[in-house]
């Protein structure tokens, strides 16, 4: 499985990746942790932006990270060394085809990838298949529908649902947040928790307004101009728009609000 990846592979998107964890490492990792000798799975690693806070706050633990990507695995690892970090083995898999036995991890993690699937309940139950009777499985997500922001502009919110449908064509799912509880029941995993995540950023909170209003979310919208234009799905001037707006919440007097799902549940 090769899912489009709608905001694409560039060092841009590799750098707002890298903003994003670092703004939110406290907010989404705080309870994020894997006891020493634990044998936890990381699907879909990428370039490794949340595999150096999983490795930074599980010392100990047996870390497999694995990813389509071979350009992506070789950017996670160099991440990783250059944290000082060890215990991470980087390899190349498929998450519909998983090398793995039955059982053979204590823990999966996943961290904002169910939505760029085009079939995330197929991939929670080949990825609770490898995790032990007891060991657990967590996700994280993002919703797009979830975003409030003032000042409210029409133009921001037609570019948020601009991106929302070009994931949708790609086969994704920006909206899966909301969605992560009956999911990960329908995967038959059970004792299922999800714990939302709040971002409220204004100008009290500086480096939540910078980290995630300009450099996450803004740029995020703004990265993929090209594909929404070429889709047909706004003018060159309704996006640019759009973008000064979200770029203006980052202002003063502006406040971007946001909500992420951490969904956690055992096999």
């Amino acid at each position: 499985m090769n899912p489009t990846y709608v905001h694409g592979y560039t060092p841009r998107e590799a750098q707002r990746l890298l903003d994003q964890a670092g703004t939110l490492a406290e907010l989404l990792h705080h309870d994020t942790g894997y006891p020493a000798g634990s044998r936890v799975l990381e699907a879909g690693c990428g370039v490794g932006a949340q595999t150096v806070e999983l490795a930074r706050r599980s010392p100990g633990a047996a870390i497999t990270a694995i990813d389509i990507s071979t350009d992506s695995l070789a950017a996670a690892d160099r991440r990783v060394r250059e944290a000082g970090l060890s215990g991470v083995r980087f390899q190349q898999a498929d998450l519909l085809n998983l090398p793995f036995a039955e059982g053979a991890f204590d823990h999966v993690f996943l961290c904002f990838v169910l939505e760029h699937l085009p079939d995330p309940d197929r991939v929670l139950r080949s990825l609770a298949r490898v995790v032990r009777p007891g060991g657990t499985v967590t996700a994280i997500e993002g919703d797009h529908g979830s975003t409030f922001f003032y000042p409210d502009d029409a133009y921001a919110r037609r570019a948020i649902e601009a991106l929302v449908e070009l994931q949708r064509r790609g086969g994704g799912h920006a909206l899966i947040g909301r969605e992560l509880y009956p999911r990960f029941v329908a995967a038959g995993l059970s004792e299922v928790s999800v714990s939302p995540r709040f971002v409220y950023a204004d100008a009290s909170r500086p480096a939540m307004v910078e980290g995630f209003t300009r450099l996450t979310f803004a740029a995020m919208v703004e990265g993929v101009r090209e594909e929404a234009l070429h889709a047909g799905l706004t003018s060159r001037e309704d996006w640019e728009r759009g973008v000064r707006a979200l770029q203006r919440c980052a202002e003063p007097d502006g406040v971007f609000c946001y909500t992420f799902f951490k969904a956690t549940a055992r096999r």
